[in-house]
């Protein structure tokens, strides 16, 4: 390990008075001053360890400091580290094949951006070029980007300090099964969020209608897992009204769900899917609209309005291409479908266990805990965009986490496991037994029925 030039009270002020951290207030808070990391833990700059149960961002599936993947890297950056987007290169081209290979039945050709966030931006351009149409339909529980039109198709609070956004954008509910106002009882299903999606295109017209965009498995809004139904009937309900269904597997794509992409639970294809995040398992910037044949077809003789400088840069390309050979190598689509049952049944012990526990939501190695201050009610532990003293009891958690070296992502009254699909048993236990323990605090603040 190289000894690090600056202690961690400097690497923190020259990133708080030199760089802005996003959806924060510069002001209050405090970053982790993360120095290296490998497998599923990371270390601090003065030393501390902490395992990573989200993989940062949700996206570092492939686990730290592959040497594969970062030797790959290494060995484009000596041959060519960029060719303009106009330019045909080994590495954008090998890329795209393997993900023609891989991506869901009729999805083939790739258009490389630098994140999620464009991928979405694209997708729904490409979409209604084709169409000839404007509207979008997209979920409130739902986020696609931090960029303009990305943003605006987001369906959370983090868009309404960015709207006005793009025209178009139309919003339906979501098939959220536990908070369902849809359904007489909870776990009996009865399809009328797909009715309401029927409703809302009758009301828009299927005439204006480009694409509808959905999170495959929602993300930061609640790991939301559909009914194989709901999804069966959304794709029915796209070719009947011959709108394009764009599916985002920013975040659920690339093993997550315990397979290659969400949808596949599903046995469905979109005209769009939309990748990032896992595709380079973030050891460096790239994301993609993948689109079916059809949609291609179209460009062959109308001009693709779209462009980015960096697109199907070189080194990204190859960080993406050594990344899904290592899912191959070490069958990390499986192990994650292996491991996630093997997580699912220990999350489901904790539930059983706290009474602070809603619901935990599992599928793959994408899961999430949803805390109540009583079962019965289900009324959450911190309120939909809670924030200040609202999110105390949350803050508890999350400071216990960080205090015993556990790394997560706490949103509202939910926290998430997402760990590296590589991670062992032994480091899902230890992460576990400190979640326990966290538990023990929110069950203080559980309503005595």
């Amino acid at each position: 390990m190289t000894t690090q030039a600056l202690g961690a009270e400097e690497v923190i002020r020259l990133n708080k008075e030199y760089t802005l951290f996003e959806w924060s207030s510069q002001a209050g808070y405090s970053p982790l001053p993360i120095d290296h990391a490998k497998g599923s833990v990371f270390w601090t700059t003065d030393g501390r360890r902490f395992l990573d149960f989200n993989s940062q961002l949700m996206s570092v599936n492939i686990g730290h400091g592959d040497e594969r993947v970062i030797t790959a890297i290494q060995e484009q950056a000596k041959k060519l580290t960029y060719a303009n987007p106009y330019a045909a290169s080994e590495p954008r081209g090998v890329l795209g094949q393997m993900l023609a290979e891989i991506s869901p039945r009729g999805l083939k050709k790739s258009f490389f951006t630098n994140g999620g966030s464009e991928a979405n931006e694209n997708a729904i351009k490409m979409a209604r070029m084709v169409s000839g149409k404007h509207k979008i339909i997209a979920r409130y529980r739902s986020y696609h980007g931090g960029t303009a039109g990305s943003m605006t198709l987001t369906g959370d609070p983090r868009r309404w300090a960015a709207e006005p956004g793009i025209p178009g954008v139309v919003r339906v509910l979501d098939p959220y099964a536990y908070r369902c106002r849809f359904c007489e009882s909870a776990g009996s299903c009865n399809l009328n969020c797909l009715n309401h999606v029927e409703d809302t295109i009758q009301f828009e017209g299927p005439d204006n209608i480009a694409a509808i965009i959905m999170e495959t498995i929602t993300g930061t809004n609640g790991i939301i897992i559909p009914t194989r139904e709901y999804y069966r009937g959304l794709r029915q309900l796209c070719d009947k009204y011959k709108i394009f269904l764009i599916l985002d597997e920013v975040m659920c794509g690339f093993g997550r769900t315990g397979k290659w992409f969400a949808c596949e639970h599903y046995d469905i294809s979109p005209d769009i899917m939309t990748v990032a995040k896992g595709l380079t398992s973030s050891y460096a910037p790239l994301g993609a609209a993948i689109v079916s044949e059809e949609i291609a077809s179209y460009f062959d003789t109308h001009v693709l309005y779209a462009g980015l400088t960096y697109g199907g840069h070189a080194l990204a390309c190859a960080a993406g291409i050594a990344c899904v050979n290592v899912y191959k190598e070490d069958n990390l689509i499986e192990r994650a479908a292996a491991m996630g049952e093997f997580l699912a049944a220990e999350e489901d012990k904790l539930a059983a266990k706290h009474p602070s526990v809603g619901e935990v939501r599992h599928i793959g190695l994408f899961t999430i805990f949803e805390l109540v201050k009583d079962r019965k009610t289900r009324e959450p532990m911190a309120p939909f965009n809670a924030s200040g003293k609202q999110m105390d009891v949350m803050n508890m958690i999350k400071k216990f986490f960080t205090d015993h070296g556990l790394f997560t992502f706490v949103r509202w009254n939910t926290f998430f496991v997402n760990p590296p699909l590589s991670i062992s048993k032994d480091e899902i236990m230890e992460g576990l037994k400190i979640i326990d323990e966290a538990l023990d605090i929110a069950d203080e603040f559980v309503h005595a029925t």
